[in-house]
């Protein structure tokens, strides 16, 4: 983690494209509101799922720019966890696509956005002893920098 994080709440660019984490929270799948997020299966003993709320703008850029499609949480102990699959139709999840000059991931107006935790979700299967090994980071992996022969990435310290 020696990169410097930006705190939840604030926007972190990565590619032409600004990434704002709205809220992080752990999901109860017996909740009726968590239970409209469609994130599968409870998670097995052991184990929480927590919901990461993500928008994604193209707020200045005059050409379309692509979203990030790889987001990993990492904790202090170099642990690293990947996003559960959603349902394609799942209104809440986040799907990566090119976003024109203005557009975001969730749209505008869609109940996505409008909702309470305004934002798309990604949600992340962690172990119980991972949400110890804090602060977690939600690393957002974008292009290839041929100049510096890496994946371009940036990085929001989760709330949790």
């Amino acid at each position: 983690m020696n990169e410097e994080a930006k705190r939840e709440g604030l926007d972190a660019e990565l590619d032409g494209v600004i990434y704002n984490v709205f809220i992080t929270r752990q999901l109860n799948l017996r909740d009726a509101e968590d239970q409209g997020y469609r994130a599968g299966t409870e998670a097995p003993p052991g184990f929480v799922l927590y919901g990461v709320f993500i928008q994604a703008c193209n707020r200045e850029e005059k050409e379309p720019r692509k979203t990030a499609a790889s987001f990993v949480v990492t904790d202090t102990q170099g642990n690293e966890y990947e996003p559960r699959e959603l349902e394609e139709d799942n209104t809440f999840a986040y799907h990566p696509r090119e976003l024109g000059k203005g557009d975001c991931i969730p749209e505008a107006d869609s109940l996505a956005a409008s909702g309470p935790t305004a934002g798309s979700l990604l949600v992340f299967e962690l172990p119980l002893e991972a949400v110890e090994n804090r602060p977690l980071e939600l690393e957002i992996v974008g292009g290839y920098d041929l100049t510096q022969r890496k994946q371009r990435t940036t990085k929001i310290e989760l709330d949790i």
